[in-house]
């Protein structure tokens, strides 16, 4: 009995034991249940989401950019985005393999996508922006085959113009790996567009506004199920809209004028505000083309092309610029009280001078005779400059130039401007010559306007400005912004009122009197003031050049423009009748008076006064 006791004692130990153990257990699997159910429920809820919920980034439509009397330069039509869901990463080889011959994807470009998608695999990938209607229709009628795809409706930008903006406006492409390390592009990600040149590149935090987000739901196998709408997205913000100075249609006339066939650029300032009016280079481009990526073949030709399309003439080049340098040499030694309109030399102009050894020639083989200084402008007679740099000296030049500017940027709102090139000592040609490596006769080179001198158009027509208005030139901006509209260069002609008066006098004679360089392109109901350059260079015939303002006493545009190679022998200037076609139909649009009698009205100087 003892015996069978003690055994159902152990079984009972053991039971309950047993009991513990499932009791245990089961509070175990209870807390879980409770600890996923109750409190663990919302995180739960939330990884749920992500795992069936993906983002798609909604582009925030770009500014648009206005001329003056509000046509639109820059503005954005709808289009078709192509984009794929996150996934393995041989589902998206595989996805771009059936889409590359539709979508036009090159191997370059089918490449940078899967190194975007191994730097980012949990992002959407924009696979092909501004797809056509054929493209989309394509991917449509195929969607089981496409079920990581999706197609959107964003906003793509356009340039009416095309073109005649390109240099002025720029364009927008995909941010490259090179930008997104910028600090200027903090924020921004693979993928996405930035304007790039010009205008668009300038102003790109202004017209870019912020993207938004919308959400569709996948499910395990990454499929869409459904788009859930605008309840849950965020919508983007658009971009501020920019208003510009720029007249288009003056914009489209200087592309269909200029010289067909040529390189250069032109340029024009209103000189009371510092707007600019027109900017075109050429040759040029189709910003057009560079919406949605524009063919690795494209961009090798533009990037590659003889002629350099790409480069903005007007800002980002500079040339000798000839005797238009003739109006600054003037100036200098206005200032330095070396010259005076009436100033004669020595010498009269008889087809050349000598300096020791070397004889220096005028343009015109027969010479000029006997000239002042505003019949040395009219004619454009080197000998008389020959001898007004040797008078004025070249240490008063070449800190003459600086005063006026030159050798610095304008400070246009435009990226890349290049200052001007013009030696600021005797130090700068020791150091490239040599101290015996050159003589004073480098003066006779530069008071022409050649030698160790080259300028931009831009700078050229901001000098013209002040020697207009006889102000502090306004900084050139394309923008029309009250505070650009106050920001004045740093440097001022500071020229007594007379003098300035002669100088535009004898501008007024180059174009409307005979005998004046440009005298076959006066215009027939304003006064065109202005002065021409022949700039030679080593690589052919020398260039064209044409700066001037009109009206001359009542200016309202100052223009600037150059015809690389445009002045061959015994042919006329390209420049002179581009830059006095452009004149005359900016002050028709204005609806500005005919003049009178347009011509010369001599500056009178004020009559001595009797000493006491």
């Amino acid at each position: 009995m003892k015996g069978d006791n003690g055994h159902r004692s152990i079984r009972r130990q053991r039971g309950r034991w047993a009991a513990g153990a499932i009791f245990f257990c089961l509070s175990v699997v209870a807390a879980g249940f409770v600890s996923l159910q109750i409190f663990s429920a919302e995180l739960y809820t939330l990884r749920s989401s992500e795992n069936r919920l993906r983002t798609i980034t909604v582009p925030a439509p770009r500014g648009t950019i206005y001329d003056r009397y509000g046509r639109a330069i820059a503005d954005n039509v709808p289009g078709y985005d192509v984009s794929m869901l996150p996934g393995p990463r041989d589902s998206i080889s595989a996805g771009l393999d059936r889409l590359a011959e539709r979508l036009e994807l090159s191997p370059e470009r089918r490449a940078a996508l899967l190194s975007r998608n191994r730097a980012r695999p949990g992002e959407a990938l924009v696979v092909r922006e501004n797809a056509n209607f054929e493209q989309v229709a394509f991917i449509e009628e195929r969607r089981p085959r496409f079920r990581r795809i999706v197609v959107d409706q964003r906003p793509h930008r356009r340039y009416p113009a095309g073109p005649a903006v390109a240099h002025m406006i720029g364009y927008v492409g995909e941010i490259s790996q090179e930008e997104l390390t910028r600090p200027e592009y903090a924020g921004y990600e693979s993928g996405q567009s930035v304007g790039k040149r010009a205008l668009e590149q300038q102003y790109e935090h202004r017209l870019a506004g912020r993207h938004g987000i919308r959400y569709v739901e996948v499910n395990a196998l990454g499929t869409i199920v459904r788009d859930l709408g605008v309840a849950q997205a965020q919508p983007p913000v658009p971009g501020d809209d920019l208003h510009l100075g720029i007249d288009l249609d003056l914009q489209v006339y200087a592309d269909s004028v200029f010289p067909e066939g040529m390189r250069g650029g032109v340029v024009a300032l209103d000189p009371a505000t510092g707007e600019v009016l027109l900017l075109y280079s050429h040759p040029t481009f189709d910003p057009n083309a560079f919406i949605g990526g524009i063919p690795l073949d494209l961009w090798n030709s533009l990037r590659e092309h003889p002629d350099n399309p790409l480069l903005n003439r007007v800002s980002m080049a500079s040339y000798p610029p000839g005797s238009t340098w003739k109006l600054i040499m003037s100036a200098i030694g206005m200032k330095t009280g070396d010259l005076t309109i009436d100033t004669y030399h020595t010498d009269a102009c008889r087809g050349g001078l000598r300096y020791h050894t070397r004889f220096f020639r005028c343009w015109l083989s027969g010479g000029h005779g006997r000239l002042n200084l505003s019949e040395a402008i009219k004619h454009s007679c080197n000998v008389w400059f020959y001898q007004a740099g040797q008078r004025i000296g070249l240490d008063p030049l070449l800190g003459g130039v600086g005063e006026f500017g030159f050798g610095r940027r304008t400070g246009i709102d435009l990226p890349s401007e290049r200052p001007g090139d013009f030696p600021d000592s005797r130090q700068w040609y020791d150091t490239r010559l040599g101290p015996g490596g050159w003589t004073e006769a480098v003066v006779w080179n530069l008071s022409i306007g050649q030698g160790e001198n080259a300028q931009s158009p831009l700078a050229m027509a901001q000098f013209y400005a002040a020697l207009a208005t006889g102000r502090t030139p306004v900084k050139p901006h394309l923008v029309r912004d009250e505070m650009l509209a106050q920001q004045r260069a740093d440097w001022t002609l500071d020229l007594p009122e007379v003098q300035r008066g002669q100088l535009v006098d004898a501008m007024a004679r180059v174009v409307n009197e005979p005998g004046g360089t440009a005298y076959g392109s006066r215009l027939a109901r304003w006064t065109l003031a202005g002065k021409t350059g022949t700039a030679q260079n080593p690589h052919g015939p020398p260039h064209s050049w044409f700066v001037g303002f009109a009206p001359a006493y009542d200016p309202r545009i100052v223009i600037a423009a150059i015809v690389e190679h445009g002045h061959p022998d015994g042919a006329p200037s390209l420049a002179v009748p581009l830059a006095a076609g452009i004149v005359d139909r900016h002050l028709e649009t204005l609806g500005l008076p005919p003049e009178e009698t347009p011509g010369v009205r001599p500056t009178e100087a004020p009559p001595a006064q009797a000493g006491g």
